[in-house]
């Protein structure tokens, strides 16, 4: 029974590394924030907006109980899941926790790559993108540091610089 557990900041590469390392390990993919929506019918924003900031982290951490009690699975947890309640510390009672450590740039460039839509971002310019990105991190990083393994992450441009990372994931648990 293994379980493999990928956090970090929005646009380390969480759901695109986890989804082909699940592929190579044959495993199950799950993206914590996707099974929210499935089970809520709802989107992340939507449910954020429903239920206020506390009330998404309570539905978040119900979730994460849920899903980690999966077997061989890859999960992928939403940026700030590690940071609230005893998450990070019921993720490494669970499985394998591996934290992909990318640098504010890389991740300013991830997200700016990135096709999702993320309410926290919107609308910032370069300058404050990076500046926003900095401050929360400082913030979430004792958190992240608490994960079993870390994977430092630099821009994901190719598919074979997504199966190193996966590679390296391997070789690490």
């Amino acid at each position: 029974m293994t379980r493999i557990i990928l956090i970090g900041y929005m646009g380390a590469g969480k759901t695109t590394i986890g989804k082909v390392l699940a592929r190579e390990m044959g495993m199950d993919f799950y993206d914590l924030d996707n099974y929210i929506e499935g089970r809520f019918h709802q989107k992340i924003p939507e449910v954020f907006a429903e239920k206020g900031e506390e009330g998404f982290r309570e539905v978040e951490r119900k979730m994460l109980h849920e899903v980690a009690e999966f077997e061989n699975i890859i999960l992928s947890c939403g940026g700030g899941t590690p940071c609230f309640f005893d998450n990070m510390d019921y993720m490494n009672l669970q499985g394998e926790t591996v934290f992909l450590d990318a640098p504010p740039r890389v991740l300013k460039e991830h997200l700016q790559m990135g096709k999702t839509v993320r309410p926290l971002i919107q609308g910032k310019t370069e300058e404050e993108l990076i500046a926003f990105i900095e401050q929360s991190l400082q913030m979430r990083l004792p958190f992240y540091q608490k994960a079993r393994h870390t994977l430092k992450i630099e821009t994901i441009h190719t598919k074979e610089q997504i199966k190193n990372y996966v590679d390296q994931i391997i070789d690490l648990i």
